[in-house]
């Protein structure tokens, strides 16, 4: 399974990612340490977002769910103290809400996706996706 991208997309996930790692540049968003598996995979999923990402299993598909995830949270709060530090109308704020809103686009569309691969994994087996077939029922691109 393929998740595309568009450039906004992609650079508001990095926006947020650099945000949330703490990146020198990037505005952090909250002084409590990231959860260690969450930080993991926000980590691993950086560097992946050049471009579309391809999917072989459904687990694959809800590391980067949770990660993307983690991101939009990070995002909606960036904007939410952007705003309250500004004004609505302010350029940061309202850049700081196009991001937000192309990470929540993305996040839908991985639902979608994901929902989708349950699915077919369920007409297949005839039952609902185990731990088992999320890692190895295996989606062509």
């Amino acid at each position: 399974m393929i998740l595309h991208f568009n450039y906004e997309e992609i650079q508001a996930l990095r926006a947020g990612a650099r945000s949330y790692l703490g990146e020198v540049g990037a505005q952090p968003t909250s002084a409590v340490l990231a959860p260690s598996e969450a930080r993991a995979h926000v980590e691993a999923l950086l560097p992946r977002l050049v471009g579309d990402l391809s999917f072989s299993t459904l687990e694959e598909l809800r590391v980067v769910q949770g990660a993307v995830s983690t991101l939009v949270d990070n995002l909606r709060v960036l904007m939410e103290s952007i705003v309250l530090a500004t004004h609505a109308g302010d350029e940061d704020a309202v850049s700081a809400y196009f991001d937000f809103a192309h990470g929540l686009t993305v996040k839908h569309r991985i639902a979608q996706i994901a929902a989708e691969m349950e699915a077919m994994i369920e007409l297949v087996t005839g039952e609902p996706p185990s731990a088992e077939a999320a890692r190895t029922f295996r989606f062509p691109d």
